[in-house]
Formats: C-alpha cells, structure tokens, sequence
C-alpha cells in the first residue's frame, strides 16, 4: 500500500508498507502481542491504526528499506 502523497521524511529513505486487519472479536491485549511480535521481529512499526464503525482494526505497518550500495576497493 505505497502511499506517492506522502512525502518521505528525508531525501533517499524508501518504505515498505503492509496492511493488517483485525476482527472485532480480538481483544485488544491480543492484538497488542500480535503487533508486537511483528515489530520486534520483522522490524515494522506502526504507521497508522483505524478502527472501522463495525469495529474492525485496519493497521497500516512500515519499515525502511535499505538498499546495500556496491563498494570496491581498487
């Protein structure tokens, strides 16, 4: 879900987004671990949380994307 009408915070800094809903049934300790446990090890953090009138969670998660450069010694 990239978002082009987001200007990035600095010039050369690139973001992966990702999309996770859930249910209404899901108590908010539970999706407080499930959030957690993706940020620690997939390294997302949270962009945006909304919570639908239906009750449904629609979080928006990101982490940077960082391109390895080339380096030669010569």
């Amino acid at each position: 879900m990239p978002r082009a009408h987001r200007r990035p915070p600095r010039p050369g800094v690139e973001w992966e987004f990702d999309t996770v809903t859930f249910p209404r049934d899901y108590p908010r300790t539970v999706v407080t671990k499930l959030l957690v446990e993706r940020a620690e090890h997939g390294g997302w953090e949270l962009d945006r949380l909304r919570i639908g009138q239906d009750g449904v969670r629609r979080v928006v998660l990101r982490r940077k994307i960082i391109r390895q450069r080339l380096t030669l010694f010569v």
